[in-house]
C-alpha cells in the first residue's frame, strides 16, 4: 500500500498581488494530483493482483488437497487390492502346494496299485500257465497209455492235437518248446499205420453172414453133378431131336444112380470131408466161434490168438465147404485179407513230448513266486 503525502491543513491562498513564477501554483496541484491517481491506480491493479494471486494460490492449494486426497486414495485402494492379491496369491500358492501333494500321493498309490495288480497278473498268469501244463501232461499220459498199452494210435492223435490246440489258444511263447515237441511225435504218429477197428469188425460180422450160406463139400458136388446132368438134358432138349433127348435123359438118370454111392478117401485131410447132417450144424458153429474169437482177439491187440482163429477157418472152409461155390472164394480172399492185418500192439512213443512237458516243470520248480505286497491307502483330499 502506496502512501500519500496529504497536507493536513491547505496552505492559504495566495494573494491576488502577487505574481510572477513564484505566485501560480496550479501545475504542481495538478501534477500531485495525477501522481496521486496513478499511485491509486497502481495501488488497486496491486491489490488485484495480490488478490488473484490469493485466491490462485487458494484454488492450487484446494486442487492439492484434491489430487493427495485422490492420491491417497488411489494409494489406499492399490495397498488394499495388493494385499488382496498377495493373500489370493498365498491361497493359491497353499492350494496348488496341497493339490501338488495330493497328486504325488496318487501317484505314489497308482505306482503301488500298479506294481501290485502286476505282481499279480504275474502270479495268475503263472497260475494259468501251470493249469494249461497240466492239462497238456494229462493229454500226453493218455496218449502214451493208448499206445503202450492198446496201440491205439487214433486215440493218441487226438489226444495230442487236443494239448496242441490248447496250447495255440492260450498264446503263451513259454509253450514253444512243448508245441514243438508235439508237433513232432504227432507227425512221427501219422507216418504209423493205424487198425481201424471198426471197420475190421465189420468184415467179420460179413464173413459170419456169408457161412450160414455157404454149402458143404458133399452137398455141393452132388447138386453140382445133377445140375450138370439137367445142363445136358437142356441142350440136348434145344439142339438135337429126340435121341440126343432121350441121351440126355440117360446121363441124367446115370448121374442120380452114381451120387447114390459115393466112394473118397478119407485120410488126415479129408477125413472131414462127408459129415452126417447132424453134424454140419456144428460145423458152422464152430466156424462161428472162430470167427467170434477172432474178432474179440483182435479187439484185444492179441494178434496170436486173431492169427490162429482166422487160419483154422479159413482151413475149414477150404476142405469141407463146395468148391464150386462163388461164394467160398470169396470167403477165402476176405479171410486171407484179414490175416494180413496186424492188429498187435506196436511200441510207438511219445518221447518228444514227455521229455518237453518234464523240462517245462523242472524250470517252472526253479522259480520262486515273489509275495503279492498289499495296496496301498487312498489318499484322503
Amino acid at each position: 500500500v502506496m502512501e500519500t503525502d496529504t497536507p493536513e491543513t491547505a496552505p492559504a491562498p495566495p494573494s491576488s498581488s502577487a505574481s510572477g513564477p513564484a505566485s501560480s501554483p496550479a501545475p504542481v496541484v495538478r501534477a500531485r494530483s495525477a501522481a496521486a491517481g496513478w499511485a491509486l491506480l497502481l495501488s488497486l491493479a496491486a491489490i488485484l493482483a495480490s488478490g488473484y494471486a490469493v485466491w490462485q494460490i487458494h484454488e492450487w492449494r484446494k486442487q492439492n488437497d484434491g489430487l493427495r486426497d485422490n492420491l491417497v486414495t488411489r494409494v489406499d485402494a492399490a495397498e488394499k487390492r495388493l494385499d488382496a492379491t498377495e493373500t489370493l496369491a498365498k491361497e493359491g500358492a497353499d492350494g496348488i502346494q496341497g493339490r501338488l501333494i495330493a497328486v504325488e500321493a496318487k501317484l505314489d498309490s497308482s505306482q503301488g496299485q500298479a506294481d501290485a495288480l502286476k505282481l499279480l497278473y504275474q502270479q495268475f498268469s503263472q497260475s494259468q500257465e501251470d493249469r494249461i501244463i497240466a492239462e497238456v501232461q494229462e493229454a500226453v499220459a493218455i496218449a502214451r497209455q493208448q499206445l503202450r498199452y492198446a496201440g491205439n494210435v487214433e486215440t493218441a492223435l487226438v489226444a495230442l492235437r487236443g494239448a496242441q490246440s490248447r496250447l495255440e489258444q492260450s498264446g503263451h511263447k513259454q509253450f514253444a518248446e512243448v508245441q514243438r515237441a508235439l508237433e513232432s511225435d504227432i507227425g512221427n504218429l501219422g507216418l504209423q499205420g493205424t487198425l481201424n477197428i471198426p471197420e475190421t469188425a465189420k468184415r467179420l460180422e460179413h464173413l459170419l453172414e456169408k457161412v450160414d450160406k455157404l454149402p458143404l463139400a458133399h452137398t455141393g458136388g452132388l447138386h453140382a453133378e445133377a445140375q450138370t446132368a439137367v445142363a445136358t438134358v437142356d441142350a440136348a432138349e434145344e439142339g438135337e431131336g429126340a435121341m440126343r433127348i432121350l441121351r440126355g435123359i440117360g446121363r441124367g438118370i446115370w448121374a442120380e444112380v452114381r451120387s447114390l454111392v459115393q466112394i473118397e478117401r478119407l485120410d488126415d485131410k479129408t477125413k472131414l470131408a462127408l459129415l452126417a447132417p447132424e453134424q454140419s450144424g456144428f460145423l458152422r458153429e464152430n466156424l462161428k466161434i472162430r470167427l467170434l474169437t477172432a474178432r474179440l482177439a483182435m479187439l484185444a491187440r492179441d494178434e496170436h490168438t486173431y492169427a490162429a482163429d482166422l487160419e483154422q477157418a479159413r482151413h475149414w472152409i477150404e476142405s469141407l465147404f463146395d468148391p464150386y461155390n462163388p461164394d467160398r472164394q470169396v470167403v477165402l480172399n476176405e479171410l486171407k485179407a484179414l490175416e494180413a492185418i496186424q492188429v498187435g500192439v506196436k511200441s510207438y512213443e511219445v518221447s518228444n513230448s514227455e521229455a518237453a512237458v518234464r523240462n517245462f516243470l523242472a524250470s517252472r520248480a526253479h522259480q520262486t513266486p515273489q509275495a503279492i505286497p498289499p495296496l496301498p491307502a487312498q489318499p484322503q483330499p
